[in-house]
Parts: structure tokens; sequence; C-alpha cells
């Protein structure tokens, strides 16, 4: 069977970014299901697939279609029920759908508040200014005025990622022994940043920084294939 998976890149189109496309790489990989994975800018969306969407990830999974992260791995879940499970049960996917508000509405609006003009640096020349017209639109300020808070938003990062940090001194995943889907949640937004900015937002030794670095080398490493970002990788 034949899949496709469509997701964000920057100009270069070997390093995607977007958080969302994370999780489900994870996923295809956790599932040990192959995937040809086409990169996409933002202003290239309204073309897939005859204009069959508006947003990524964007999995065709053989006769089957579906956007959404947290709907893709659904899907993997039950369609594959004989590979490795996402979410160990109806318990383990109403837990991923709380580490889900947890990243959406703490760790994402954080991070981006940091990496906002990393991001739109490491776009395509095309894709920055939708990029820079849509997010100045959402902030009510320029990109510029959104990270000149950073410094402060970088000290306070560690305190957000406390429950997270409680937790994992007692067990290695947030799945427990072995990572599920929701381990992917929280990955793929340190992936996007790790990714997308040379900030450092993780303290080494901190219990969140070794979770973080056993992810990277999950799957044969394949979070690591992508080497972090650099300064010098700016426009």
């Amino acid at each position: 069977m034949t899949r496709t998976l469509y997701g964000l890149c920057g100009e270069d189109r070997e390093r995607p970014f977007s958080p969302h496309v994370w999780k489900v790489v994870m996923a295809l990989a956790h599932k040990g299901l192959d995937c040809r994975f086409v990169p996409l800018g933002f202003t290239e969306i309204p073309k897939v697939e005859a204009g069959a969407t508006k947003m990524v990830p964007y999995l065709i999974d053989g006769e089957q279609a579906v956007v959404d992260s947290f709907a893709i791995a659904r899907h993997l879940d039950a369609t594959y029920p004989n590979r490795p499970t996402l979410f160990a049960g109806e318990g383990g996917q109403a837990t991923a759908r709380f580490v889900e508000a947890f990243s959406q509405t703490v760790l994402h609006p954080a991070i981006v508040r940091i990496i906002l003009v990393d991001i739109h640096d490491r776009l395509a020349p095309e894709d920055r200014a939708y990029f820079r017209k849509s997010r100045e639109a959402a902030f009510g300020k320029t990109l510029e005025e959104v990270v000149s808070a950073a410094p402060a938003e970088r000290a306070a990062f560690a305190e957000k990622l406390l429950p997270l940090r409680y937790m994992l001194k007692k067990q290695p995943f947030i799945g427990g022994e072995t990572p599920l889907f929701a381990d992917y949640i929280v990955f793929g937004a340190l992936q996007w940043a790790r990714i997308m900015s040379p900030q450092t937002l993780l303290e080494p030794g901190d219990a969140v920084s070794e979770w973080f670095e056993r992810c990277l080398d999950l799957h044969d490493g394949l979070g690591r294939g992508i080497s972090p970002a650099s300064i010098a990788e700016a426009a």
C-alpha cells in the first residue's frame, strides 16, 4: 500500500519542521509503516491534491485521506491494530487528548513567542510575506515586537514544563516504560523549536531534556536525522 504524507518545510526542503507533522512522522515509525514524504511551503498547501486540504499534516493511506495529526494517529491505530499501539486503549487516547491540550495551550504559545522570527527567516522567500502578514494579523503586532519578550519567555519556559518534569522523574516516557502518541505530541513541539531556532529551551541534565534526547534516539534516531538549527542558516 502506498502512503503519502504532506508536511511543511522551510527554504531547505530536507528540513520538515511542523510540530504536527513530526507527531505523524514519529507515529508512522512507531507503527513500522513506510511513507513517502512530500515537503511543502505554506503557499503550496492549497495546491495539494487539487485543493483537497487547507492544512497539513495530510496523509493519504491507500484509499483513505486523513487530515489533522490526532485524527491520523487514531486512523493508524484503527487500521493497523496488529502493530504497536499509539494509545494503548481508550484511556491512553483520553490522556493523549489532555497532553495535546497542554501542548497547544501552554507549550506552543510560549515557543512561538520565542522563535517566531527564526521561523520566518528560514522559510522560502515566497512564503515569508504570507507568514508575516498572517502572523502579524493574528498577534496584532510585528513579528519583531512579538519576540521582543523572548528573553523573559525563555526564562519562564522551564517552569511551564514542571508537570512533565515531575512525571519523568518516575518513568522514562509519558506513555510509561515505552513511548505512546502522547510522547510524540510534546516531542513535536520541542522538535519544531530545535529545527527552526538556535535558541536553547532545555537545560542539560533536566529530566525533560533527558526525555527529549531519548525521543530523538527513537526509531533508529529518526528525530536526529534533522540537525539542530544554526545561526548561519537564517536568511
